[in-house]
């Protein structure tokens, strides 16, 4: 956004960039439609804002029987309870600091269990103490895992984890199949940022830079709505369809 002392105040350009070489930076956090493509939730903060935190902020937009898909970086006990809280589900990847293998849990069948979390022994970042001392001792999720063979690539293994517990209703296959198509939120979020232009903002003070944000996200979502029609008039995956090119302007 523009270098404006009322800009900097507010967002901060990075800390490894000289005063007076860098520029005011925001970070958005988004929850996406996978079925649409549409934003259905926003919350907007200072550049060196960890995900979680941004994502902690969104959870209250989330309505019962929800699902949530995200990747590792939202896989932590406190979020898992919070979104059961809700009334809503999870499938994450794995974090990469749990350690667990396929020889604990109750074995569902290949590659699918239940396993117990324990409530971790000290309270992490980003929790008061209040809040951890409110959470479970521990709580049961479902730990799914599968590989990736490429030719000509090392063999990659997914780890998921989800709180879908019921293998019937659920079954592994259609959850792998779910976060496969996680990597279309990042196509969405490329489109609002680079196809609709919203990488670098023009107005000078924070409060108008919030709203520029937000005009921006209906201006995204008309067009969603838009390829939506036409998708379901014409029998066409709405997300199959092209993005019409606009940018609004702002004085």
């Amino acid at each position: 956004m523009p270098d404006t002392q009322e800009n900097q105040k507010e967002y901060p350009q990075p800390s490894t960039q000289k005063e007076g070489c860098g520029f005011p930076i925001a970070k958005i956090g988004v929850i996406f439609s996978l079925v649409t493509g549409a934003a259905v939730a926003l919350c907007i903060d200072v550049l060196n804002t960890h995900d979680i935190k941004l994502a902690r902020k969104l959870y209250s937009f989330l309505k019962p029987n929800d699902v949530l898909l995200g990747d590792r970086a939202f896989c932590a006990y406190a979020d898992m309870v919070a979104i059961k809280k809700n009334d809503c589900d999870a499938v994450f990847r794995k974090h990469q600091a749990r350690t667990t293998t396929m020889r604990k849990g109750k074995i569902f069948g290949d590659s699918d269990k239940l396993v117990t979390w324990n409530k971790p022994q000290r309270c992490p970042k980003g929790l008061n103490k209040d809040e951890f001392d409110t959470l479970p001792d521990s709580i049961t999720v479902r730990e799914i895992y599968y590989y990736i063979e490429i030719p000509g690539f090392r063999t990659s293994r997914i780890s998921l984890i989800t709180t879908l517990l019921d293998q019937e209703i659920y079954p592994r296959l259609k959850i792998v199949w779910l976060y496969y198509q996680r990597w279309q939120i990042e196509l969405d979020l490329k489109h609002l940022k680079t196809t609709l232009g919203m990488d670098v903002l023009r107005c000078k003070t924070p409060s108008m830079v919030r709203k520029e944000i937000h005009v921006y996200l209906l201006a995204y979502n008309l067009l969603r709505s838009l390829m939506w029609t036409a998708g379901t008039t014409y029998n066409t995956p709405p997300n199959r369809l092209s993005r019409a090119c606009y940018s609004p302007s702002f004085n």
